[in-house]
């Protein structure tokens, strides 16, 4: 039986790839590697780039492809059958990789920095040399062995906790549905919302309207529904997954996130460093907790006052407006959208009608064409499900740049969020370039009935900062692995681009390419897209407050936390005295689906998404000064950002694109927070 995650060449073979392939490909893969890793450690192989990094790389770029594979296919279509398989082989890919982090291959890389080659190497591979001896440092390889010892069960007991965190959430979520058997229960939600519950329940051999926790359904009704009591149900399921309120504590996070948090804390006391959130800044831009922590507080008190206003005005309009005298949680969703309406006379569904995804698309890559001189066309490829959509990239000579593919719609079974991956990244390989392909996930409605997708303005914005990363890790010129794309960009900076795209979705000239009314095919009209635009920063402190709040409880749980006596709900409740503006009721249990954090690699970096908007805020306000679609701000953009990947630290390409250091002005300005 030829194995697919063996000696993949090009594109990935998805539906050939069974669970029964997974174990035994890691293995051999796992295998092949440790006979090269025993061959470049060796005492008379030389201390050069070509004797120990290229081959090397060669043999780990295919295994962390292959179990790239396989992990994207658990977040994109989880089976029980590939679940197990993935359970199976999750510890031996997390011991291979610290026995690789601890092994003598870190004195190889000393022995590379010290020789007078090093100086001959680019100043790429010297930054790549220096950053992976932090790695190193980081992952214990100058440790005794004693202490390696102890760190190795720790690295490994983290990688299965987090598994099991978010396999706890995908349950929990799938769990819960509710069956509405009569259709007046769901006054106020859209008409397309309702009858993707009907198509839902009618997959499922149901009569009525099946409403799940996926998030266009949880949405709709939050947003829209007239039924309190509907609105109460949903939000009460959704905050309460994976916790002891929910399937009779069957999924419960609640000790997972302790041991998390624990096992996290003794890997940093092993490093030699205080706590995890020194483990986290070694290798970000921001240099401490501390100047996280004086960030994060910074921006909430330049923001609470108005966020303070804003839900002031809220509960009042609600008690005015809509005879709810005492809002809860799970009324101010609705209530902001009837606020919305009436202060700006429209409404999400209004708009929703214009941004067509084929519209949206043909406005997207439009933009990216015009900004950066390539073009986007439809490709073939096997793909893991058949809604998911595959894209080339290529140059003004019809050059292929890079390749995506792109999964747009919830289902069951999938992960929620949307996020870009990697599949391959760009490198010169035996003297030709192999270019980057990634992965575009998203989770919007689904097409009902003939007419195509309707995505919200949200929708499109989220599409854009996926994009915008999707650009990042395809455009960039860099010829070394780990250099290329968003390979060793500072956690904290990765976010820019993605963040930086959003803006342009808020440009008139670009909002008018990307809209094309589901019945007329008439663009977004002009005063709709003002109302919008006085819309835009319409309770934007209350949203930057909530940021701030997951910020600030992600790097305090990280540093101050004490899990011997500490409780994690009693952290949060304390960080939402201090920034929150909304009240939670008791059962609220976000710290349990908050799979950044405990599954996301966003550990003591959830800050990273606002420190990163700074960034590209800053650095949209020089396209507002030369012209939004201005193609040499464009090229300047790829040329100083998205082009180098990491091969120099990322505030000073910055600081090449802008000609400054970043201020927190035009984030400000942007989120119209206005300092008084």
């Amino acid at each position: 039986m030829t194995n697919p995650l063996l000696n993949i060449t090009d594109l990935v073979d998805f539906p050939a790839v069974k669970p029964e392939h997974v174990v035994s490909g890691m293995k051999t893969l796992i295998a092949q590697t440790k006979e090269t890793l025993e061959n470049v450690t060796r005492e008379d192989t030389p201390a050069t780039w070509e004797a120990v990094i290229e081959p090397l790389e060669e043999k780990t770029l295919a295994l962390s492809r292959a179990w790239g594979v396989v992990s994207h296919l658990m977040s994109v279509c989880d089976t029980p059958e590939l679940r197990q398989a993935y359970n199976e082989a999750l510890p031996l890919v997390t011991q291979f990789w610290i026995e690789l982090s601890q092994s003598s291959l870190s004195k190889k890389y000393l022995a590379i920095k010290e020789s007078p080659e090093f100086a001959k190497l680019s100043s790429t591979r010297q930054r790549i040399v220096n950053e992976e001896l932090v790695e190193f440092k980081l992952s214990g390889a100058f440790l005794s062995e004693d202490e390696k010892n102890k760190l190795k069960p720790v690295k490994e007991a983290l990688a299965q906790e987090s598994q099991k965190f978010s396999e706890n959430l995908m349950d929990a979520t799938n769990a819960f549905s509710l069956l509405v058997t009569d259709k007046k229960e769901l006054a106020g939600i859209p008409a397309d919302d309702i009858e993707s519950f009907r198509e839902t329940a009618q997959a499922d051999g149901q009569e009525g309207y099946k409403i799940t926790l996926q998030v266009p359904h949880y949405l709709a009704v939050l947003r829209y529904a007239q039924n309190r009591k509907l609105r109460e149900t949903l939000y009460h399921a959704y905050v309460t997954r994976a916790s002891e309120f929910d399937c009779g504590g069957k999924f419960n996070n609640n000790d997972v996130m302790l041991r998390l948090v624990q096992l996290r804390q003794t890997e940093a006391h092993i490093l030699g460093y205080k706590n995890y959130g020194e483990v986290s800044l070694a290798t970000k831009m921001a240099t401490s907790p501390e100047e996280v922590v004086h960030f994060l507080r910074d921006l909430a008190r330049r923001s609470l006052p108005q966020a303070r206003r804003d839900i002031k005005e809220l509960k009042a309009f609600a008690k005015e407006k809509l005879g709810i005298d005492d809002p809860q949680s799970w009324d101010l969703t609705y209530a902001s959208e009837k606020l919305r309406e009436a202060k700006y006379a429209y409404s999400d569904q209004e708009v929703k009608q214009y941004f067509t995804e084929p519209a949206v698309f043909n406005g997207l890559f439009g933009l990216v064409q015009k900004l950066f001189n390539i073009r986007i066309v439809p490709d073939t490829a096997p793909v893991w499900h058949p809604d998911v959509k595959f894209f080339r990239i290529e140059n003004a000579s019809g050059e292929k740049l890079a390749q995506f593919y792109m999964d747009l719609y919830a289902r069951p079974n999938k992960r929620g969020g949307a996020w870009m991956d990697n599949d391959r990244v760009r490198r010169r390989h035996n003297g030709r370039i192999e270019t980057p392909i990634a992965y575009l996930v998203c989770n919007f409605s689904k097409p009902v009935g003939d007419k195509p997708a309707l995505l919200t303005h949200d929708d499109v914005l989220t599409l854009f900062h996926e994009f915008g990363h999707g650009l990042h890790h395809m455009l960039t010129r860099v010829e070394d692995a780990a250099a290329s794309g968003i390979n060793g960009v500072e956690w904290d900076a990765v976010e820019c681009p993605s963040q930086f795209m959003e803006n342009f979705a808020w440009d008139w000239t670009v909002v008018e390419k990307l809209s094309s009314h589901v019945k007329t095919g008439a663009p977004l009209p002009r005063p709709l897209y003002e109302k919008m635009l006085a819309a835009k920063n319409f309770q934007s402190a209350m949203a930057m407050v909530r940021q701030l709040e997951f910020g600030l409880f992600d790097m305090l749980l990280h540093t101050e936390f004490d899990p011997s006596k500490d409780s994690i709900q009693g952290l949060l409740k304390a960080v939402r005295q201090e920034v929150a503006v909304t009240d939670q009721p008791d059962y609220n249990r976000f710290p349990n689906s908050f799979s950044h954090i405990f599954a996301g690699g966003y550990a003591a970096g959830y800050y990273s998404y606002k420190w990163a908007e700074v960034l590209s805020s800053d650095a949209f306000s020089l396209f507002e000064e030369t012209g939004v679609l201005n193609p040499q701000t464009g090229k300047k953009w790829l040329d100083e950002v998205l082009a180098v990947g990491s091969s120099r630290p990322a505030m000073d390409s910055f600081v090449a694109f802008r000609g400054r250091k970043p201020t927190i002005d035009a984030l400000l300005r942007h989120s119209g927070i206005s300092q008084e």
